[in-house]
């Protein structure tokens, strides 16, 4: 075999792993939050930018305050999910460039100096971090449910700022009853890749 991860590993981080929509009430902790940023801080992005930003949403209040942005079929699962999480992409992430990228503390100013240059990639990169951030879920044995049906401009409003861009919100927790929806399928291999 090709791969060198155990195969529990691959089953517990990509074949056996979905999209949860029911959570059990057992809490996340803070521990499991910070465990899962310890691994997945190391996701790969261009100029070691790190855009993703990341705002837990544990209080009721704040809890109440999410819902009513999310679309109404999305509304359930955030108002239940032990915990839940929005994405979002730092525009000024270019700040943080001299102490991130210190052998050439230029590139703030040479490569991002302009705002529409800083949002592309803002939102590229945060999204692969997006990416590494639901599969550190699943390594902490928990569940994510990911979802991109909710008011950006309501959420931007309520949770962030001018400078930060809503990418998407993740409930978080351990699957429920009925937590999956059949798998879907997938393209296979010469659907997808292609030689040259």
């Amino acid at each position: 075999m090709a791969l060198v991860l155990d195969p529990a590993a691959q089953d517990l981080l990509f074949r056996e792993a979905r999209t949860a929509n029911t959570f059990t009430d057992e809490p996340v902790t803070e521990e499991q939050v910070q465990a899962i940023y310890d691994l997945i801080k190391y996701a790969p992005t261009a100029f070691n930018q790190s855009p993703l930003r990341i705002v837990l949403v544990r209080s009721p209040e704040a809890r109440e305050r999410l819902v009513q942005h999310m679309a109404e079929g999305n509304q359930p699962k955030t108002s239940t999910a032990p915990l839940v999480a929005i994405l979002a992409a730092d525009n000024e992430f270019h700040e943080e460039l001299p102490a991130l990228f210190p052998h050439f503390p230029q590139a703030k100013d040479v490569f991002f100096a302009e705002r529409a240059s800083r949002e592309q990639a803002a939102a590229l990169n945060a999204s692969l971090q997006a990416g590494y951030f639901i599969l550190g879920i699943r390594a902490a044995g928990l569940a994510a449910g990911p979802m991109t049906g909710f008011d950006p401009a309501g959420v931007q409003k309520e949770f962030l700022d001018e400078d930060h861009t809503p990418l998407m919100v993740v409930n978080i927790g351990k699957p429920g009853e009925d937590a999956w929806f059949p798998r879907g399928p997938r393209l296979d291999y010469d659907d997808v890749i292609t030689t040259v």
